[in-house]
């Protein structure tokens, strides 16, 4: 399992994002790069997390931030949830979880007595120089967004 504390070079990756193209972490060298992993589009929680960083998307521009959430979902589906919900934020698919796994956060979950693997909420604020800023396993959703914008703004301070 690579390095995924706060100070490590944080994982490369180039996946399918809505609206067609790709979307690479080196692409995007010299911005602050939220990246936050959800379970499923169109969820409860992850719909509120998506709408949480909507709702903060024109703050975090206001610093160059760039706020991407990657789910195993299809780009078909994520497409269906922005339209549905609005959303403006780029949704990256990662349907062999490959980088789920790079980023640590492809694990063994249980719901009612079943194990099955799954995406665990995760969030990753990435400085511009590809370096990770802070790390957030295990989101709990409410007050997870304003908590990301505070620590973006503290990272674009420096």
């Amino acid at each position: 399992m690579p390095d995924l504390s706060t100070g490590a070079k944080a994982p490369e990756f180039t996946l399918p994002r809505d609206g067609g193209g790709m979307v690479s972490l080196s692409e995007l060298a010299g911005k602050i790069v939220v990246l936050y992993f959800y379970p499923k589009d169109d969820t409860p929680g992850c719909t509120t997390e998506a709408l949480d960083f909507t709702a903060l998307a024109p703050a975090f521009e206001e610093m160059g931030a760039v706020i991407i959430g990657i789910s195993p979902d299809t780009v078909a589906k994520h497409e269906k949830f922005i339209a549905k919900h609005s959303l403006s934020l780029i949704l990256a698919s990662d349907t062999d979880q490959a980088v789920a796994n790079a980023y640590g956060v492809w694990r063994e979950k249980s719901m009612y007595g079943r194990t099955y693997m799954g995406v665990e909420r995760s969030t990753f604020l990435i400085g511009p120089d590809g370096i990770l800023r802070q790390v957030w396993p295990k989101v709990k959703v409410k007050g997870h967004a304003e908590e990301v914008l505070a620590s973006a703004q503290a990272c674009s301070a420096t």
